[in-house]
């Protein structure tokens, strides 16, 4: 009994000693992984956009510069414009074909951005057509046309009334013309009676002038008989251009 109880008390022992000598070791503490170093990020390069609205003028026009921008602590806009906000707009007027060009500067650098304004030189506008003043003496002989007669006949004709009425509206027109009335035959009859016949038919038709308003002041007449034919052929087509009273320009 005394062997068995001395057994048991040498193992409580060794156990004893065996948790003892457990306890006073010290464990050795981990070390911890070194720490990662984050790298800085660059900063942000600056963006920026500029446009011109209208690209093109003709000179002496304005056009609006409209711009915007990211990253940029200052802007400058040339030529002639200056430092700007980072986003808004301006009005310019070149006098000729200009690139404008816009900087942007930040932490992340410089940029650039341009835009072309085209300055054309404006329309001409085409003059208006010359309108030459008719030639006075055209004119006249265009206004007042010969009036023709009968045979041995000094009274105004139906179909000569329209051309007299076209003459004194010529001579309302024109108030300072003064008119010269020949009265003119054809070579049939006596000089005698041709001139006479002459007298009456230029006298007829200042009458008629003077009844449509036209002062009788600006009116002369002439009797030529047969001294100054158009016409010199003995036929009646020649001898009725021959019997007239015709207009000249009076002084």
């Amino acid at each position: 009994m005394q062997n068995r109880s001395f057994g048991r008390l040498a193992l409580l022992s060794l156990l004893a000693m065996a948790f003892v000598a457990g306890g006073c070791h010290k464990k050795t503490p981990t070390a911890p992984p070194p720490a990662i170093q984050q790298q800085p990020q660059p900063a942000a390069r600056p963006t920026v956009t500029l446009q011109a609205n209208p690209s093109t003028i003709d000179k002496g026009q304005s056009t609006t510069l409209t711009w915007s921008s990211t990253n940029a602590t200052s802007l400058t806009l040339a030529p002639a414009v200056g430092s700007i906000a980072p986003e808004g707009s301006t009005q310019v007027s070149p006098t000729e074909s200009t690139t404008y060009t816009i900087t942007a500067n930040g932490p992340g650098g410089e940029t650039t951005g341009t835009a072309r304004v085209t300055v054309s030189a404006p329309a001409v506008a085409a003059p208006p057509p010359t309108t030459t003043a008719p030639d006075a003496d055209a004119l006249f002989n265009s206004e007042m046309m010969d009036v023709y007669f009968d045979l041995d006949r000094s009274d105004i004709r139906a179909d000569s009334r329209d051309t007299l009425a076209k003459a004194a509206q010529y001579l309302r027109t024109y108030p300072s013309v003064k008119v010269v009335v020949e009265g003119d035959c054809d070579e049939r009859g006596s000089t005698e009676y041709n001139l006479g016949l002459g007298q009456r038919r230029a006298d007829a038709v200042k009458q008629f002038l003077a009844s449509l308003g036209i002062g009788a002041d600006r009116l002369q007449t002439v009797s030529y008989g047969k001294e100054k034919p158009v016409c010199n052929e003995h036929t009646e087509e020649c001898w009725q251009r021959n019997r007239r009273a015709h207009f000249t320009r009076g002084q």
